[in-house]
């Protein structure tokens, strides 16, 4: 089993972290859902789209993560969560991953020439995002505030907006979205730098856990999660963008998902945050639903 693991496919599928394709397929696909009304992209749109997830997952995901692991190094040797990447191993040796990021980097990129030329305006601007976000001297991710910013954009507004773009204009992506989009994947990140905070304290990353403290990361990821249910409801009751049939369920499902999070984040682990990702698919799906079927 080791060999197979140690073989170039398999450390090149376990650098880009499949689990973590899903975190832009999905306000991706919700992006595509709310342009078109539909459940699927037209015909004439569906090789686009099918190319769009192929850049939005292994693609971008391996680029910018082969720039992350690169210059993580010393805090994912300290990280008992990061034992098992390849280069903290010696599987995969630093000179060979640089070589598959730009390899990966421009096969994303020409790859979304398929899409549309503003489509590579997304991916080219999030590879610039993942290089200031690791690299130094920008190194974004130890700047406390930047490191939860970069994430909660390229989550809560690009990947939405590039399912969208698929088929609309991208100016006419709804702020409103982008805005609730935001909100729920700054408080998702938050309590990563939490759980990560020992190891980023030693390696000498000032990430907002390190210099905030995890009671004030906890408590202002209770209030950003609170915000955007408050703003989905609000949009709901106003019929703009949230169907107002929704308005039922999401008063009986939002004190259940502000509870889940206030428990579920108190002790911070990956497991717990791939949870409440699961109990928030749950009025996700409801809306699209709604928004279909209006």
């Amino acid at each position: 089993m080791t060999g197979v693991l140690d073989r170039p496919a398999a450390l090149l599928v376990l650098v880009s972290r499949p689990w973590f394709w899903p975190v832009s397929w999905v306000p991706a696909y919700l992006g595509t859902v709310l342009a078109g009304h539909t459940w699927l992209p037209a015909r004439a749109d569906a090789g686009r789209a099918l190319v769009a997830l192929l850049v939005l997952g292994p693609l971008v995901w391996g680029a910018v993560l082969a720039q992350n692991d690169l210059h993580d190094l010393r805090t994912d040797r300290a990280n008992p969560r990061k034992a098992t990447a390849p280069l903290v191993t010696g599987a995969l040796t630093a000179g060979r991953l640089r070589i598959w990021y730009r390899v990966i980097a421009v096969a994303a990129v020409g790859s979304a020439l398929y899409v549309g030329p503003l489509f590579v305006l997304g991916v080219l601007g999030v590879l610039a995002l993942g290089w200031a976000y690791s690299v130094p001297p920008l190194r974004l991710k130890a700047r406390p505030g930047w490191d939860v910013t970069v994430n909660a954009l390229v989550v809560g507004v690009v990947s939405p907006a590039a399912g969208w773009s698929i088929t609309r204009a991208p100016w006419d992506f709804p702020w409103q979205f982008g805005l609730i989009g935001v909100l729920f994947a700054a408080a998702l990140y938050l309590p990563t730098t939490v759980a990560d905070l020992a190891a980023d304290a030693d390696a000498g990353d000032t990430t907002f856990a390190v210099r905030f403290g995890p009671r004030f990361a906890y408590l202002l990821g209770i209030g950003l999660w609170g915000s955007a249910l408050v703003f989905s409801l609000v949009c709901a009751w106003l019929d703009v963008l949230v169907p107002r049939s929704t308005l039922p369920a999401q008063l009986l499902m939002a004190p259940v998902l502000l509870a889940a999070y206030a428990i579920l984040t108190r002790r911070p682990t990956i497991a717990k945050l791939a949870l409440i990702s699961v109990l928030f698919g749950v009025p996700t799906i409801g809306f699209a639903l709604a928004y279909v079927g209006a």
